[in-house]
């Protein structure tokens, strides 16, 4: 007789915690996945975004190296084609064109440079903000950011 009275008492308890408790817990777990999986998709995503970012600079350069090689070669075509008499100036004047050329590739380079670490410093702090708003309070989460835009404009 107290044996079955302690296998109800059991079943009972087992029902309420599965009721009240197991279900609960296995709805926060799934709603954790879902969110986790939320994150790797768009950790997934700007990935993607930075690759063809990375792809489109290589483009860039690709374009003003090959500028960059048409005008030496228009450059020496015409250093070939002028008299001797006028040797010394075709010379100075292609190398004023190397040097424009030159400049040309750095400044390019450099605006691309600063193009893509701006839209990666932006999609990094987006990231964080949108990875971080399920993770920690406001405070937090703003203390995190602060000190993460810090390290990333160093």
């Amino acid at each position: 007789m107290l044996l079955a009275a302690q296998i109800v008492n059991f079943l009972i308890i087992l029902f309420i915690l599965k009721k009240f408790l197991y279900k609960p817990i296995i709805d926060t777990l799934k709603k954790r996945e879902n969110t986790i999986k939320e994150g790797l998709k768009q950790a997934e995503d700007s990935r993607a975004a930075l690759e063809k970012a990375l792809e489109e600079e290589k483009k860039i350069l690709r374009k003003a190296q090959d500028q960059a090689r048409k005008i030496i070669e228009d450059a020496k075509t015409q250093s070939n084609l002028l008299a001797v008499d006028i040797e010394e100036n075709s010379k100075k004047q292609s190398e004023k064109i190397l040097l424009e050329a030159k400049k040309q590739i750095v400044e390019e380079t450099k605006e691309a440079e600063k193009r893509l670490t701006a839209k990666v410093n932006t999609m990094s702090i987006e990231i964080l903000q949108k990875s971080l708003k399920e993770m920690f309070s406001e405070k937090d989460e703003k203390k995190l950011i602060e000190r993460a835009i810090k390290e990333i404009v160093k």
